[in-house]
C-alpha cells in the first residue's frame, strides 16, 4: 500500500526525487538528464531507493546489528506480501538520521517519498524494480553481518570483491537491463541480458579503485582485497598515508585492470540498447566513455589515490564527452573510446 502524502502531491514527491538524485550521484544526475519520460522517472526512483540500503550500509556510525536490522526491515517494506512499511523503517531509521543530513541522509529521511512515486509507477516496471533492489538490500545487509566485528568491510579477494559488486552494482545492471528492454525483440534482448551487469561493475569497480582512500577514511571501509595490500606488504592503514601511496599504487592498479575487464561486454550492452521508453544511448555512454577517461587516469597516477583524496577526469573532459552527443548526434562509442584511453577528450579539441 503507498505510503501517506499528507499536504503534498505526486508532482511534488515527484519533482522533489529529482532534484535529491542531483544531490546524491553525479553519474545518475548526468544519466537521467539524458533521459526522457517515463524512463527518466523509473531510473530516478529505482537508483534512489538502491541509494537509501546504500546509505545505511555505509554509515560508520550505525551498529552493525542495528544497520543489517535497518536493511532487512526496508527490504520487507518494499515486499508487496510483506505487512511491514516504509513507515516503520523510517520510524527505526530516524534515530540515526543525523541532525544535520547530508544528502544521502536526506534521502533516507525521506524514503516514503521515494516508496510513494514507486508504487506510482506501472505495474511491469514496479514489478522489474523491486527484486533488484531488495536483492542489492539483502546483500549489503548479509555484507554488514560478515563484518560485523571488524568495524567496517574488509573484501579478502578478488572472488568477494566480485561478489560484492554483484550486490551493489550487478543487480543494478539488471534493474536498468529490465527497463530499457521492454517490449524489445528476442534478438535484441538477448545481448541486453547476457552483458546486463558489465557497465554497473564496469562503473563500480571504478568507484572502489579511485575512492580507496575516501571510503576508508570516511566509512572505514576497505573494498581493495586484502589478498593484494597483503602482497605488496600494506594494510588498510596505508590508505590513510600519503607516504605509503607508492606501496598501495600497484593494488590500485590492479582493480582498475580487474574493471578494463567490464569494458567490452559494457559497450556491447549499450550497442544492443533501444531507445525506446524515453531511453536515450547517450544517457548511459557517457558515463561509459567518462569511466574510460577515469580508468586511464587511474593506470597514469595511482598513487594520487591516497596522496589526493581520489581520482578525477577533469570538468573539461567531462564536458567535451558530454558535447558528443548535442542534439540529435550519434558518435561512434569504439572511436571516442579509443581516443579517450589514449588521452583526455578536450586535448584533441585543441
Amino acid at each position: 500500500m503507498p505510503p501517506n502524502r499528507p499536504n503534498r502531491s505526486l508532482a511534488d514527491d515527484v519533482a522533489w526525487c529529482y532534484e535529491a538524485v542531483h544531490g546524491v550521484s553525479r553519474t545518475f544526475s548526468l544519466t537521467i538528464q539524458e533521459l526522457d519520460e517515463p524512463m527518466a522517472r523509473e531510473i530516478c526512483v529505482g537508483y534512489l531507493l538502491c541509494r537509501v540500503a546504500d546509505t545505511v550500509e555505509d554509515a560508520t556510525h550505525v551498529p552493525p546489528a542495528a544497520q543489517a536490522e535497518l536493511l532487512e526491515l526496508y527490504s520487507r517494506a518494499l515486499d508487496p506480501d510483506d505487512d511491514a512499511e516504509v513507515e516503520a523503517f523510517r520510524e527505526d531509521v530516524d534515530e540515526w538520521v543525523p541532525d544535520d543530513p547530508d544528502a544521502d541522509w536526506t534521502v533516507v529521511a525521506n524514503a516514503p517519498r521515494v516508496v510513494g512515486v514507486f508504487c506510482d509507477l506501472e505495474r511491469e516496471s514496479r514489478e522489474t524494480i523491486r527484486p533488484a533492489v531488495r536483492e542489492l538490500t539483502e546483500g549489503m545487509a548479509m555484507f554488514v553481518e560478515r563484518y560485523a566485528d571488524a568495524g567496517g568491510l574488509r573484501i579478502g579477494t578478488l572472488d568477494e570483491l566480485e561478489e560484492y559488486c554483484w550486490y551493489a552494482a550487478g543487480t543494478v545492471g539488471e534493474l536498468v537491463t529490465g527497463l530499457v528492454s521492454r517490449g524489445a525483440t528476442r534478438a535484441t534482448r538477448a545481448p541486453l541480458e547476457e552483458n546486463a551487469t558489465a557497465f554497473a561493475m564496469l562503473l563500480q569497480l571504478v568507484n572502489v579503485a579511485k575512492d580507496a582512500a575516501r571510503d576508508f577514511e570516511e566509512e572505514n571501509n576497505v573494498y581493495l582485497p586484502t589478498e593484494l595490500l597483503d602482497a605488496h606488504g600494506v594494510t588498510p592503514a596505508a590508505l590513510a598515508d600519503p607516504e605509503r601511496s607508492a606501496a598501495v599504487a600497484p593494488v590500485i592498479a590492479r582493480v582498475a585492470e580487474h574493471a578494463e575487464g567490464y569494458l567490452d561486454g559494457a559497450k556491447t550492452w549499450l550497442d544492443a540498447m533501444p531507445e525506446t521508453r524515453g531511453n536515450t544511448i547517450a544517457a548511459w555512454a557517457i558515463p561509459y566513455l567518462l569511466a574510460v577517461g577515469t580508468l586511464r587516469e587511474l593506470k597514469a597516477r595511482p598513487a594520487d589515490v591516497v596522496t589526493e583524496g581520489n581520482v578525477k577526469i577533469t570538468h573539461a573532459e567531462v564536458a567535451a564527452v558530454c558535447a558528443q552527443f548535442a542534439g540529435d548526434a550519434s558518435p561512434s562509442l569504439g572511436e571516442l573510446r579509443a581516443r579517450i584511453e589514449r588521452r583526455p577528450l578536450h586535448e584533441y579539441e585543441n
